[in-house]
């Protein structure tokens, strides 16, 4: 079976319409991952084996689930699912006040036709497929603005990822491999350069390519970020076109 066809079902496994939906997506080859809307269940669940495609099923009790719903928002943000909602108009209203809009790609009212949530799923696994063949970048910087804004820059070619400091990233890495690490030069607590040693020492992160990023440009700064051979050496000031090509050169040189 295709692995772009996983869909992560959450929702009460002893629920009729959860199963009907399940055995009906079967039907429509999807291979189903059925959890409980519970965090410790969801936690549990191996990164590497995730989904990218998760469809909640609501029901009467989503008014106690508030804490269930918000690690669910920020469970398909960090690991940027394509996000569904099943429900009454009321339950759905429920779970959106938590859930903002943004991350829902779309939402099915009961009593619902599973072969049109089928076809919708069908047309993520089209996209997905797409966003698979990206390169993935992940972005390590303290600064939230630089960290968006690179973000929105990168984001129409290359598959993209951020992490707010150095450690946050190495996480990141032990779960998920990219392709090019863009690196802040300057951070607390562990700057660039030892984040980068960091990698260096790990079996598993030591071959990830990886850019400086820096506000700097004088000489003795220059020469003491390339004295620790990184692919490159990044100015946050240069004009937009001007960083997206340099990554665009470097990954049309390691074809």
């Amino acid at each position: 079976m295709d692995n772009n066809k996983k869909v992560l079902l959450i929702g009460d496994k002893k629920s009729f319409m959860v199963t009907a939906i399940a055995n009906g997506l079967k039907d429509e080859n999807f291979e189903i991952i059925q959890v409980e809307t519970d965090i410790t269940e969801i936690s549990r669940m191996d990164a590497d084996t995730l989904p990218f495609i998760w469809v909640l099923y609501l029901d009467n009790s989503v008014d106690e689930k508030s804490e269930q719903l918000t690690y669910i928002k920020d469970s398909v943000v960090e690991k940027r699912a394509f996000f569904y909602l099943i429900g009454n108009p009321d339950e759905l209203e429920v779970a959106q006040n938590v859930i903002p809009s943004i991350i829902i790609r779309d939402t099915f009212t009961r009593p619902l036709n599973v072969s049109s949530l089928a076809a919708e799923l069908e047309k993520a696994v089209n996209e997905g497929e797409k966003i698979a063949e990206k390169k993935k970048i992940l972005i390590i910087d303290d600064n939230p603005t630089t960290l968006h804004l690179l973000q929105m820059q990168l984001e129409k070619n290359y598959r993209v990822f951020i992490a707010s400091s150095g450690m946050n990233g190495i996480s990141f890495l032990l779960k998920q491999p990219v392709d090019l690490i863009l690196l802040d030069y300057e951070m607390p607590v562990a700057d660039g350069p030892q984040i980068l040693e960091m990698l260096r020492q790990d079996s598993k992160l030591s071959s990830i390519p990886v850019m400086f990023l820096t506000g700097k440009s004088d000489r003795e700064s220059v020469i003491k970020a390339v004295s620790l051979k990184p692919v490159n050496y990044l100015l946050k000031t240069l004009p937009p076109n001007e960083l997206i090509g340099q990554i665009d050169d470097f990954f049309a040189k390691t074809k």
